[in-house]
Order: structure tokens, then C-alpha cells, then sequence
């Protein structure tokens, strides 16, 4: 098996990202773009003209691109363009399009508790996995990359290590979800990773995750169209509803900007009035997060 030859022009690209900071996601996605724009080109995309430019975004959009896919190529054009060929002029032939922001899909306290006691075996393993999915609002590979030591039962904390944007945060962790975590240590005595994959030198990755989900899903007969994320959503939206403060449940999703926690503001008031109290029960139960060394999930409840 051939390995693909990286050009001068990727690795340069490949090295301006890592100096800006970037994540191996945000690259892998800024790579897929440039690779897309050159295959349009059908030459290197650093001599591209402003009228090329512009017929690529009238191929993306006569190909019914989503304005998402859309907008994320053109980010990587203008990082391409900007910083790897230094030709900042070509940003001014670049169009944003204009994203509809629907409301996430969001579970029912009952849909969440069929669905993480339908979680497939043998064990504990991905119902502990997804029940920190919504009980902490984690994402898929933030719960894939924990830790033991990331459980703080002391100050039932969980330590989220470099989430999204390449940040840390601490996140909430309930009693119940660490009598939870405590029964799947109990059960199999992970060393190292929360949640290891096979081989157990690497955690569980999102993919597996995602599968489990689904399949749990299936299982509990919920019929809504969802992700393993609206588990995430769900979460914020029973603290909204159990009158959580906007700005604590931003922080504990690791949200950057305020505006983005704010889309639950209107999801939670739309729910029917009696669900509240439920809601908040559910949400601190399977979910807070504690951050805390080995020996402290090792000890017994």
C-alpha cells in the first residue's frame, strides 16, 4: 500500500495550520476543500484566477452544496489563499452563504432512558459512554478521549482535555453517573483510557460510538431523526427548561460565543409547560461531570 506523495504546496499549507493552531479535524476539512477546488481547476489551485474562484462557487452551488459544505470551503479558501499563498486580494471574490438555522432535534426525559438502557453489550460500556454523552453534553470524541484520570469525584467534576478549539473545560458530573462509571471500572478495570477500543492502547473511537448509538436507539423504538449529538442538545435543553443559566450551560458545552447556547433558549420555551422539573431531574442524574484521578473511581460507592 502506497502512501499519497504530499506536494510542496500541501505541506506548506499543512505547516501554516499547524502555527496557526489548528486541530487534526479542522486540517483533514481544510485539505478536503483545496482538494476539491484543484480537481474544479484541473491545475495547482495557487494560480487560480478571481474568474475560476468564482465559477467554483457557481459549480458548488448548481451542485446543491449545503450552505454548511459551502461556507467551510470557503473558509479553507481563504486560509489557502491568505496565508499559504499570500494573496489576500483573493478574498474578495469570496461569498458566504447564508445558513438556515433550524432548531436541533431534541429527546423527551423518556426517550433519553430507553434509549441509554437500550445500549447494545456485553457490559457497561456504551451505556456509561453515552450516558456521559448527555449527562456532561459531551461530544462524540470528547467522551471517546477520556481518561480515568479525568473523573474527579471529589469535586464531581469531569476535565474535558482539549475539546473543541483545542480548549480544556471542566463539566458537571452527577451522583448517579458516577455510580455508573464506578460499576463499568468495577467490570472490566480499564487502565489508562475511560473507554478502550480495541486494541485497548486506543480509546473507543466516535464511529464505534456512533454505531452504538444507533443501534441503542433502534432497540428503544425511537423514530426521531437524531445523532449520537442530540443527546448533547437534549442536555442543554432540560437544564434550560429546569431554569439553568444560559451563560453556566455555555460553559459547560464549551460553547465560544453566547449567541450559539442561545438557539436552546427558544427550543426549551417551546416545550410543553410540566416538563421542566422532569427534565431537570434527568439532566443532573445521568449527567454531571467530575474530574477525578484513578484510585477515586476505583473505590467503592
Amino acid at each position: 500500500m502506497t502512501e499519497e506523495r504530499v506536494s510542496p504546496l500541501r505541506q506548506r499549507m499543512i505547516e501554516d495550520m499547524r502555527i496557526r493552531g489548528m486541530g487534526d479535524k479542522a486540517q483533514k476539512s481544510h485539505i478536503r476543500a483545496i482538494k476539491d477546488f484543484a480537481k474544479f481547476l484541473q491545475h495547482s489551485p495557487d494560480t487560480a484566477t478571481p474568474e475560476e474562484l468564482r465559477a467554483y462557487q457557481l459549480h458548488m452551488s448548481d451542485a446543491g452544496v449545503t450552505p454548511s459544505t459551502f461556507n467551510t470551503r470557503i473558509v479553507a479558501l481563504r486560509f489557502f489563499f491568505g496565508m499559504t499563498c499570500g494573496r489576500e486580494e483573493m478574498k474578495r471574490y469570496m461569498q458566504f452563504r447564508t445558513e438556515l438555522r433550524k432548531l436541533p432535534v431534541v429527546f423527551s426525559v423518556e426517550e433519553v432512558s430507553d434509549i441509554l438502557m437500550a445500549a447494545p453489550g456485553p457490559g457497561l460500556k456504551y451505556r456509561a459512554a453515552l450516558s456521559i454523552s448527555y449527562g456532561a453534553g459531551l461530544r462524540a470524541a470528547e467522551v471517546c478521549n477520556l481518561k480515568i484520570g479525568d473523573i474527579d469525584s471529589d469535586r464531581m467534576l469531569i476535565h474535558v482535555e482539549l475539546g473543541k478549539g483545542q480548549k480544556d473545560r471542566k463539566v458537571m458530573l452527577s451522583p448517579g453517573l458516577l455510580e455508573l462509571l464506578r460499576a463499568w471500572w468495577r467490570e472490566a478495570r480499564p487502565e489508562g483510557w475511560l473507554f478502550p477500543g480495541k486494541p485497548k492502547i486506543n480509546p473507543i473511537s466516535p464511529r464505534q460510538l456512533n454505531r452504538a448509538f444507533t443501534s441503542a436507539k433502534h432497540m428503544a423504538g425511537v423514530k426521531k431523526s437524531a445523532t449520537l449529538h442530540t443527546l448533547r442538545h437534549s442536555f442543554a435543553t432540560h437544564l434550560l427548561e429546569a431554569n439553568t443559566d444560559v451563560r453556566v450551560i455555555q460553559v459547560l458545552l464549551g460553547h465560544a460565543k453566547l449567541t450559539t447556547t442561545a438557539r436552546y433558549r427558544v427550543r426549551g420555551r417551546r416545550q410543553r409547560p410540566g416538563t421542566r422539573a422532569s427534565g431537570h431531574r434527568t439532566a443532573s442524574h445521568v449527567s454531571a461531570t467530575d474530574t477525578r484521578h484513578s484510585h477515586q473511581l476505583q473505590r467503592k460507592p
